[in-house]
């Protein structure tokens, strides 16, 4: 439904690298807003082999160290919003969080998270070995990049569960949307609506 859409979009702008990036808003422990940028890493693969809700996953990596973990463990419910200037389309993309660090049990999603990890360039792997984030700059020194097969305890997968779907075409007069709402059994029902 939804993810054909999104998949034609992405195909569609495939030559401009900034499509992989899109706005992840999340409430903080202080109940204030939080809005960022953020890398699309994919869907996550073989979805078949998890329950059925997450065969849907939007992936996302984080640091252990930023404040992301402790904002999902308060308040997992996040909204993507990506928006794509050629198909002139709009995602908005709501659902529950899921952080997956190096403690987590479930060795299905620990293998999803190793195999992003290793899909990563070194520059970005590079990023989960740099001092603490936020806290006062101090001088960079010239590292390495980490081992490539095994991720760094700093290294979190992100999944964005999706629940509802906000497509929003904004070509034609009027112009088109669309509601997709995802049941408890992990089935989808698409609705078009006035925009």
């Amino acid at each position: 439904m939804w993810r054909s859409h999104l998949a034609r979009s992405l195909h569609q702008h495939q030559d401009q690298p900034e499509v992989k990036f899109l706005q992840l808003a999340t409430v903080g422990i202080d109940q204030r807003p939080r809005n960022r940028t953020v890398v699309f890493r994919g869907f996550l693969e073989n979805g078949d082999r998890f329950q059925t809700p997450l065969q849907d996953c939007l992936k996302i990596v984080v640091d252990r160290r930023s404040q992301k973990p402790e904002q999902i463990a308060e308040n997992p419910w996040a909204e993507a919003c990506w928006y794509f200037t050629k198909t002139r389309s709009q995602f908005r993309i709501s659902g529950k969080l899921q952080l997956i660090d190096h403690q987590c049990p479930d060795l299905e999603l620990q293998t999803a998270r190793i195999e992003t990890w290793q899909a990563l360039s070194d520059p970005a792997r590079i990023q989960f070995s740099w001092p603490h984030p936020r806290e006062a700059r101090i001088h960079f020194s010239k590292t390495d990049p980490p081992n490539a097969a095994q991720p760094l305890s700093t290294f979190c997968l992100l999944l964005l569960e999706p629940t509802e779907v906000d497509r929003l075409e904004l070509r034609g007069n009027p112009q088109n949307r669309w509601l997709y709402l995802r049941d408890e059994q992990g089935n989808w029902t698409e609705q078009e609506v006035n925009p």
